[in-house]
């Protein structure tokens, strides 16, 4: 069997890093399978679905690396999701009821009072065909429930394993609103049938979704795919992650520097136990891929440590991976030189554009009173310039001038960099050149 996965957003906010992590983690199964991945728009919620948002998540996907075999919106699909509804009629598995959101609320409010839970009572079952003329008389529109069978949905999960949950736990979930939208469960049961997926892996909160789903296929004739439902990510506080509060999100970390790869190994480790390490690609991420070891309790995302290990992973990066970077950053003399020169000291790889400047451009620097640079201008050796010029003008600065240390280094990093810390001096050195060294030294240039 080939597998085919689906990671289904709704398009009415921004991704989080607990979305992203879902997309990833479907996206690394599907590698390792070599199957097909679908990017499903539940858009049915035409007051708060948004086209923008629709367009920041594909852009947030790209950016991570993760495509896809097949793009759908559900707002393209409700004559399909009519047309089993109509069935789901037919077959009397649904029924309309008539209560209003008011009345519903009573109902809700009165049984917690009583310490009950507050479950629907299918009190709609019991009207009589006079009763619903009567109601519909009074300009009542119905809404609809799957009625849930009394018996207990049983599915072998691939995270959680054996999983069962009693249909008399639950409300008989509403299908369709008053106003004829659907809610969530049938359009996703519909697709899923109809677009043949295999595997759905989501956050362990919709366990009890799945159980309706599970009815929900069956009452269509289709096949329930497997399920894997992962511990859910939370903030370094242990709060849930919620795009509702603009937790995290994807583009705050690209707007930052986080890379895309780091981000993603981060994601891909937590609460796995695999320890957690540089990646060049997604393939690499997808050979230590397996289901199984998400299971436990939910794992915190520790902003702080990504920004940590985003910094390890610049440091590890060759200048073959960054060279594209550079380039769009418009540091167009960053050689190899350049790169494994600065590196090192750096968060980000925005910041290289400062030392690119140092190196090639055009800087203010800070130069000592005492004539100190000065002297040092004159002593600079002829080009062409190694990784030993430094040493060997450093020696002789410290013969002719008796200074050490800091006296010495700090003066001479000021006024060829503009700042008091930052790379070797003995790699940038060669970089920045003899004329220009000896223009901020003695104050004379630009």
């Amino acid at each position: 069997m080939t597998a085919r996965v689906r990671f289904a957003p709704s398009p009415t906010g921004q991704l989080h890093v607990g979305n992203a992590r879902t997309a990833l983690l479907n996206a690394l199964f599907c590698r390792r399978e070599t199957g097909t991945f679908i990017l499903r728009f539940d858009d049915t919620d035409a007051e708060r679905s948004r086209e923008e948002f629709a367009r920041a998540i594909a852009a947030d996907l790209e950016w991570m690396g993760i495509g896809w075999q097949l793009q759908v919106r559900q707002s393209d699909r409700i004559e399909r999701y009519k047309a089993a509804f109509a069935r789901l009629v037919q077959g009397g598995f649904v029924y309309p009821c008539y209560e209003t959101q008011d009345e519903l609320e009573f109902k809700r409010r009165r049984l917690l009072a009583r310490r009950q839970p507050p479950l629907y009572d299918r009190a709609a079952l019991s009207l009589s065909a006079a009763e619903r003329a009567a109601l519909q008389a009074e300009g009542r529109v119905p809404y609809w429930r799957l009625k849930l069978p009394a018996a207990e949905i049983a599915w072998e999960d691939l995270v959680r394993g054996s999983t069962r949950i009693r249909a008399d736990s639950m409300s008989d979930p509403i299908l369709i609103r008053a106003d004829g939208t659907f809610l969530y469960m049938l359009p996703s049961t519909v697709d899923d049938i109809e677009l043949g997926v295999t595997h759905v892996i989501r956050g362990e909160d919709h366990v009890p979704n799945t159980a309706v789903q599970i009815v929900l296929c069956q009452a269509l004739g289709g096949t329930p795919p497997h399920y894997a439902h992962v511990p859910l990510l939370t903030d370094r506080a242990g709060q849930g992650l919620s795009k509702r509060l603009g937790s995290l999100t994807l583009a705050s970390l690209r707007a930052e520097g986080i890379e895309p790869m780091a981000l993603n190994a981060f994601l891909a480790t937590l609460g796995t136990g695999i320890a957690l390490r540089p990646a060049l690609s997604l393939d690499d991420l997808a050979n230590d891929f397996e289901l199984g070891r998400l299971a436990g309790a939910a794992a915190k995302f520790d902003d702080e440590q990504l920004r940590r290990f985003n910094e390890r992973f610049v440091h590890e990066m060759s200048y073959d991976q960054v060279a594209p970077k550079l380039k769009a950053l418009g540091l167009e003399r960053a050689d190899e030189a350049f790169w494994l020169a600065v590196r090192d000291n750096l968060h980000r790889i925005g910041e290289a554009a400062y030392w690119h400047e140092v190196c090639f451009g055009n800087i203010d620097v800070d130069r000592d009173k005492e004539g100190f640079t000065a002297q040092a201008a004159a002593l600079l050796p002829p080009e062409p310039w190694t990784a030993a010029t430094w040493s060997d003008w450093v020696t002789r600065l410290k013969s002719t001038t008796g200074r050490r240390g800091r006296e010495l280094f700090q003066p001479l990093r000021c006024a060829l960099t503009g700042r008091t810390d930052g790379p070797e001096l003995k790699a940038l050195l060669p970089l920045i050149g003899r004329a220009k060294a000896q223009q901020r030294l003695q104050g004379t240039g630009p």
